[in-house]
């Protein structure tokens, strides 16, 4: 959904084509058929993020079913919303698992994969604007974030001999589902109306006006 629907069909509009991971089925096959009506081949794989072998397992199944694999975006993010002092085991190995280890799996398994095929590939991680400032309420949702843009810098040194690249891109205030969500807990917790969070942040917008996931889109493309 969100940004990750988008980057798959814009590169598929670039003319890529696309593998889509994730848990959800019914919404990768909606991706999927989206993809297909561009006239671009498609394949899904169930896999979570945060499990290395069930990336593995992915990535195997896109170079075998697609013919190739020389791009790897790692967007799958939750968020967390709360004061620090709330934040319970649960809650930071539940997010950790995704944000950080996802990350880490996907250009672990991609670089690998990269290698074994001879190709130059290109790795691409989902940080955030909490990656660059820490967010109230969002803490270990920024500290995720900051970890996200580390292991980019860090793998971008460690691969660049073998012509990988590693780059991360940091969204802002983007209208997706995640925010709609985050709007609501702040509503919850501080008693402000919903939407009154997201139109706080995305007043200070110099566009006058929030992202869309078809910006971030553009981006990554």
């Amino acid at each position: 959904t969100g940004i990750g629907r988008d980057i798959a069909v814009r590169v598929a509009q670039d003319g890529a084509v696309i593998a889509i991971i994730g848990i959800n089925v019914k919404r990768m096959e909606k991706v999927g058929a989206e993809v297909t009506a561009l006239g671009r081949k498609v394949t899904t794989s169930r896999a979570d993020v945060g499990n290395r072998e069930g990336v593995q397992a992915a990535v195997d199944h896109t170079a075998a079913t697609l013919g190739r694999f020389d791009v790897m975006v790692n967007n799958a993010g939750i968020a967390l919303v709360g004061p620090i002092a709330d934040v319970s085991p649960e809650d930071v190995n539940r997010i950790l698992h995704i944000n950080l280890q996802g990350v880490l799996w996907g250009i672990q398994v991609a670089a690998e994969k990269f290698k074994a095929l001879g190709c130059k590939g290109k790795i691409i991680n989902a940080s955030s604007i909490a990656g660059h400032d820490g967010f109230a309420m969002l803490g270990v949702y920024s500290a995720t974030k900051f970890a996200v843009r580390g292991l980019t810098q860090a793998a971008a040194k460690e691969y660049a001999s073998h012509g990988i690249t590693v780059n991360a891109y940091c969204p802002g205030i983007v209208g997706t589902d995640m925010w709609v969500e985050i709007d609501r807990r702040f509503s919850d917790l501080t008693g402000v109306p919903l939407g009154a969070t997201y139109k706080k942040y995305a007043d200070g917008i110099a566009l006058g006006r929030p992202e869309t996931p078809e910006d971030v889109a553009a981006l990554v493309s």
